[in-house]
């Protein structure tokens, strides 16, 4: 373009000739008499596909190749540079690889592989869609990788996160539960994949056979359900959460986190979640925050009373004050051996009860054939059995968990140097009591006390935690105090005078 603008100033300033012009811009005469006649240089002609006759026996093998991709996994189809390279190889074909990357481009054009997709628009208030994914967090100095429940407004494009040990139906409903707070009401429509914990049975067309507990979730908050078609096909039918999916997991889980717990990093997700209302999706006049907010008013309300999600079961508890629920095992108090008692198992939190009361709650465990244990519930079996302490699992998992203080250590060594083992585990479960009134900060700071001061004595200990907790009073000055009291008031005493007079 620039230098079609020189050839016409010179030409129009010093009048050249065509030959001249040629010379001096080291162009053919040809684009002289262009840029004369036009200021826009004209198209650049497309070279014509050649005949590719090297390639023409091979056409109907390949189309036999394509065809057979059909009916396979997706991600193990021909590629074009496969097609090339199975012909080289295994037919000797003298064929270029761009020739045969056309021929496949328009032959999955003609199968129908391309695909076309009408945009869609949301009205507010109105869809939802809600889609799992994976990512790996750091939890307690571990690798593991966590499954991410996500529902997404498809009007406002905000999206509700949240992440759960496993991807089991529990938390498919915990999820929804949670999410239709944070909105703040509940959506007309939520779209879904066949998901199993929602459909029992696929059937023809777009009719499901759905669970009964997913029934129940969806007749208590009265939302309609709208399932995608079967297999990748369907995908696109939800497309916003798929990336959203993605997007997150990029945005808010990189650097990978480090979390103690699962609590933890819910609580870091929901903080992602309102941090991403910031942002203003590409195409959008506004940020999320605003639309969600105009959205929340048309939601449905939500009922008085959040859906019970949680199940229930009556295990009997073992000899070794053990329950076992979903093939995991869980510590209750060694009083209750033998009973049956009520469990209540959420995605991940297993309390038990009985009686009506809570007497033990346990982080569900995953997998199967996993043990919990707490120290607490033992302790009143180890006053009896102190020898047991050492080895007892409960002790160990206090220990890999870090709940263990080193200086507990310390003490028990100090004791069992002074009155021997037994006696030192005697004491030590003493020690442990007291986390039952005192918190377990005030036990903690008692045992070094008991140490700094040579005092090697589990009763050193209760008498040090028990004085932390009485609080004296400050003392006062006495005309402090005086004045805090104040004068008393005047007191006529003329009666008392006549009284003695009387006699």
């Amino acid at each position: 373009m620039e230098q079609f603008e020189q050839i016409r100033r010179d030409h129009a300033r010093e009048g050249l000739s065509i030959r001249a012009l040629a010379k001096r811009h080291g162009v053919h005469r040809r684009a002289v008499r262009q840029a004369l006649a036009s200021p826009v240089p004209p198209p650049k002609r497309r070279p014509e596909h050649r005949p590719a006759p090297k390639l023409g026996p091979f056409r109907v093998l390949i189309d036999e190749w394509l065809a057979a991709d059909l009916q396979a996994p997706r991600k193990q189809r021909h590629t074009a540079r496969r097609v090339w390279q199975r012909l080289v190889e295994e037919h000797g074909a003298d064929v270029s690889e761009r020739q045969v990357d056309r021929y496949v481009a328009s032959r999955r054009r003609m199968m129908g592989e391309v695909e076309a997709f009408v945009p869609l628009v949301s009205d507010a208030g109105v869809e939802a869609e809600v889609d799992w994914g994976q990512a790996q967090v750091i939890l307690r100095g571990e690798p593991v990788e966590v499954h991410v429940f996500l529902m997404r407004a498809c009007h406002s494009g905000a999206s509700f996160v949240a992440a759960f040990q496993a991807e089991t139906q529990q938390a498919f409903l915990e999820g929804h539960v949670a999410a239709f707070e944070w909105f703040g009401g509940v959506f007309q429509v939520v779209r879904y994949d066949n998901l199993r914990s929602a459909v029992a049975r696929v059937m023809k067309g777009r009719r499901r056979s759905e669970s009964d507990r997913f029934v129940a979730l969806r007749s208590h908050y009265l939302f309609e359900s709208s399932f995608c078609q079967r297999g990748e096909q369907g995908a696109h039918e939800k497309g916003g959460v798929e990336s959203e999916v993605g997007r997150f997991r990029r945005r808010h889980l990189v650097p990978v986190p480090r979390v103690g717990s699962m609590t933890e990093l819910n609580r870091l997700l929901e903080d992602a979640c309102w941090a991403n209302l910031d942002r203003t999706i590409i195409g959008r006049p506004e940020p999320i925050s605003e639309m969600l907010t105009r959205e929340r008013l048309l939601l449905s309300e939500l009922p008085r009373e959040a859906h019970c999600t949680a199940e229930e079961a009556t295990p009997r508890v073992d000899s070794k004050a053990m329950v076992t629920v979903r093939q995991n095992r869980y510590s209750v108090p060694a009083a209750l051996a033998g009973l049956r008692v009520r469990a209540q198992i959420a995605a991940g939190e297993i309390t038990v009860w009985h009686d009506g009361q809570l007497v033990a709650s346990h982080e569900r465990l995953p997998g199967r054939h996993g043990t919990s244990a707490q120290l607490d519930h033992y302790l009143d079996l180890l006053k009896r059995k102190p020898g047991a302490l050492a080895r007892s699992l409960a002790l160990r998992q206090e220990r890999d968990r870090g709940d263990w203080p080193a200086c507990f250590d310390e003490l028990w060594s100090a004791i069992a140097e002074r009155v021997g083992r037994e006696e030192a585990a005697r004491q030590m479960v003493d020690v442990l009591l007291l986390h039952r009134e005192l918190s377990a900060s005030k036990v903690e700071l008692a045992v070094r006390g008991a140490l700094a001061a040579g005092a090697h004595d589990g009763r050193a200990v209760a008498l040090l935690a028990r004085r932390s907790e009485r609080t004296a009073a400050p003392a006062l000055e006495v005309e402090e105090r005086l004045a805090g009291i104040g004068s008393p008031p005047p007191t006529d005493i003329s009666g008392y005078d006549q009284l003695r007079q009387a006699g």
